[in-house]
């Protein structure tokens, strides 16, 4: 038996493993990784594989850096954690200081949860708390876009729109307002990204006309609808937003936990249309990959109404355990010095154009609807057929189809539904991108010619989507 079969045995036995329907693992091998190195992960048995998903988004300087390494091992030698009531530390007030100076003007002040949808149950609750200690108790719904996705606890949930992730659980979850989503995806034939996100602000304006009274916050991940399928739009309909918000009187939050550091070509996403937001969550890069950790920036205007006597009740009563971890606090801080230290976001740029010159061959494909980009998130949409844009059957899973060639090729390729994409370390180099390509062709050329089919139940969503 080979180690990687010993290892997957071992696993099978105990886990039970995120975003899986297990019981492919009978027909789909499990990977064990033995160790990583820049955007390589190694197998038990010695593959690799190029990792061109970061690990689900977070990896951005590579596996086993040096640089994030070294500030770790330092870090453990001093302290590992101590809670943040009532004490705090070096790192995490450097890390509060250097977040502060580098986000919109503002975000004056850090709350720190131990992951992306913990740092959304912040910001949500922040929101509500806030018009509550002003007396405005009416003020309590959340308005999010369709096709959102903020995360998979029930307050998140509730303001996501995945319908694979969020129908089974419709019982649990907020009343919120659906507005839909400016996705340029589906625009009319000759409309530009820009007129048709800004005629798909009308309903929003409208919603926030209509409800601004009862509406404490409008939800957004900018730029980019990660987990609905990379789905993009322009950034005048964030400028559009936060003006609207301003004259409603709504708080406007942004998720940039997959698309902040350096995803869209800018540090933060909502550079890119000069705004700032009351609430900016940060997660997955936050730490270059290495441990959970989400800040969640606001306003000194928010600060405020929470600071008073303990007596009068108004204090944010919300924690997590390990809330600005030492450890995550020094790879966060490795992470920053190597944004200020290497010219990242300006060397992007490069590899963001060798992404899109190595798949501009892919938009005359039979079977591609579209390759779409927005910096260093590229995805290409498979569908049945190109001109209606009609995809493919869920239960067929094309992209299941490119995932197993791509690991037959030493390559992580893990599909949205139908939809492949590129979310690459930075330390890529535009040879591996190349590669990338190839293997991404190669399995688009196979998915189109054969489906996994797999029993569903009838009662699966309609709308699935194997989850990335």
């Amino acid at each position: 038996m080979s180690l990687n079969a010993d290892w997957m045995q071992r696993d099978l036995a105990v886990l039970w493993h995120p975003c899986t329907q297990m019981k492919d693992h009978e027909r789909l091998p499990l990977i064990p990784i033995r160790r990583g190195e820049g955007v390589w992960l190694e197998d038990f048995d010695g593959k690799r594989y190029l990792d061109a998903v970061s690990s689900w988004w977070v990896n951005v300087f590579g596996h086993a850096n040096p640089r994030i390494n070294a500030r770790i091992k330092a870090q453990v030698d001093q302290l590992e954690h101590v809670m943040l009531a009532g004490f705090s530390h070096r790192p995490v007030i450097e890390l509060s200081e250097r977040l502060v100076a580098i986000t919109p003007p503002g975000l004056e002040r850090v709350f720190y949860a131990d992951n992306g949808s913990s740092g959304i149950e912040v910001a949500l609750k922040m929101s509500f708390h806030y018009w509550r200690n002003g007396g405005r108790t009416e003020k309590k719904r959340f308005v999010t876009l369709t096709n959102s996705y903020h995360g998979e606890t029930v307050a998140a949930m509730s303001v996501g729109d995945v319908a694979l992730f969020t129908d089974t659980y419709k019982p649990l979850l907020l009343d919120t307002l659906k507005v839909p989503s400016p996705d340029c995806y589906l625009r009319p034939e000759g409309v530009s990204w820009e007129e048709h996100s800004r005629t798909l602000f009308a309903h929003m304006e409208q919603t926030l006309a209509e409800h601004h009274g009862e509406i404490a916050a409008v939800i957004v991940e900018p730029l980019i609808q990660g987990a609905g399928g990379m789905r993009m739009y322009h950034p005048i309909y964030l400028r559009l937003l936060r003006e609207a918000c301003d004259r409603h009187g709504v708080h406007l939050i942004l998720d940039e936990i997959a698309v902040g550091f350096g995803r869209t070509g800018t540090m933060f996403a909502c550079e890119q249309a000069g705004i700032a937001p009351d609430f900016l969550v940060l997660s997955k890069a936050l730490t270059g990959g290495y441990l959970p950790m989400a800040a969640v920036l606001t306003t000194d205007d928010v600060y405020q109404a929470f600071y008073a006597d303990y007596a009068t009740l108004r204090a944010f009563l919300h924690s997590h355990t390990y809330t600005g971890n030492p450890l995550a606090c020094a790879a966060a801080l490795a992470t920053l010095d190597i944004f200020r230290d290497d010219e990242v976001i300006e060397k992007n740029k490069a590899l963001a154009a060798r992404m899109a010159q190595a798949t501009e061959h892919l938009k005359d494909h039979p079977q591609v609807a579209e390759v779409r980009q927005t910096g260093m998130a590229l995805a290409i949409e498979m569908v049945q057929d190109k001109p209606s844009k009609t995809p493919y059957p869920w239960q067929e899973r094309r992209g299941l189809a490119v995932y197993r060639h791509a690991l037959s090729r030493g390559a992580l390729l893990r599909p949205l539904g139908s939809v492949v994409y590129f979310l690459p370390p930075y330390v890529i180099t535009p040879e591996q991108i190349d590669f990338l390509a190839e293997v991404a062709t190669e399995g688009i050329d196979f998915a189109t010619r054969s489906a996994v089919s797999v029993a569903m139940p009838a009662g699966a969503p309609a709308e699935f989507r194997d989850p990335g």
